[in-house]
């Protein structure tokens, strides 16, 4: 039996756009361009390298929640070289949390059929970087998180976690969870054949009823989060010029002394 990969992606505001919270302190998407998290490229390429050493035994599917332009990111990993996707969407999960959302990708997940979970180490618009946890905990299965390496061999899911003052390696019998982070080697652009054979490749559509999830237990309603108040950014100021007359070094050691830099 086929290597089952499921890849969580999710749809992020662009970081180089003009980002604004709602009335209900919920980001604003609809004046913002979106796009796949930057971070879930390095999950996509690890999990296409997976099948690749099983040479092709595997079938990797992507999986996102989100509005109706989340599709963006599900073809976008598609054209990297994806099998198939699925994207949960339904009104109600509008706010929603990482609580939340970890029942969602959990039900999804089960519904999907896996042996294999791949997330990115945290998403760059919310960047907690704990949804793979969550996830692992509501599945039932172990978690190998943080790896800059991963590999399967057989039932077994190995990998080296990098860490400031130590190297671990690690390792799950599956099914399991892992995350990668942007060590793990740069994500592959799409081919313009892969972006082709994206366009005809399945996307199945889930909503809250057929997961069998009340309203009630996502969305803001049942966040167990939210954020209390948020004030836009001060406009930059215009900087400090410093003439250079014979003590130019003397006058910015003494700002960087003034701004206790040094």
């Amino acid at each position: 039996m086929s290597l089952r990969i499921v890849v969580c992606v999710k749809y992020v505001p662009d970081a180089t756009g003009d980002r604004h919270f709602a009335e209900d302190l919920t980001v604003d998407r609809d004046d913002v361009d979106g796009l796949l998290s930057e971070l879930d490229e390095y999950a996509v390429e690890q999990a296409l390298q997976i099948k690749e050493a099983a040479d092709d035994d595997a079938e990797i599917t992507v999986l996102t929640v989100g509005p109706e332009d989340a599709s963006d990111a599900l073809r976008k990993a598609l054209s990297m070289g994806a099998d198939k996707g699925v994207h949960v969407e339904d009104d109600d999960l509008h706010g929603t949390d990482a609580l939340g959302t970890s029942l969602v990708l959990a039900k999804a997940i089960e519904k999907t059929g896996y042996d294999l979970v791949v997330c990115g180490m945290a998403s760059t618009d919310g960047t907690m970087g704990v949804l793979p946890a969550l996830l692992a905990e509501r599945l039932g299965v172990p978690q190998v998180t943080q790896l800059s390496e991963v590999s399967v061999e057989g039932g077994t899911v190995k990998g080296r976690r990098d860490g400031d003052t130590a190297t671990e390696q690690l390792e799950a019998s599956l099914p399991a969870v892992v995350s990668v982070t942007d060590q793990s080697g740069e994500a592959r652009y799409p081919s313009f054949k892969g972006i082709m054979a994206a366009k005809k490749k399945p996307v199945e559509s889930l909503d809250l009823d057929d997961l069998d999830i009340e309203a009630d237990e996502v969305g803001l309603a049942g966040a167990w989060t939210k954020v209390d108040e948020a004030a836009e950014r001060p406009a930059r100021t215009a900087g400090t010029i410093v003439k250079d007359e014979g003590e130019g070094g003397k006058q910015l050691a003494e700002f960087l002394a003034g701004q206790k830099f040094i």
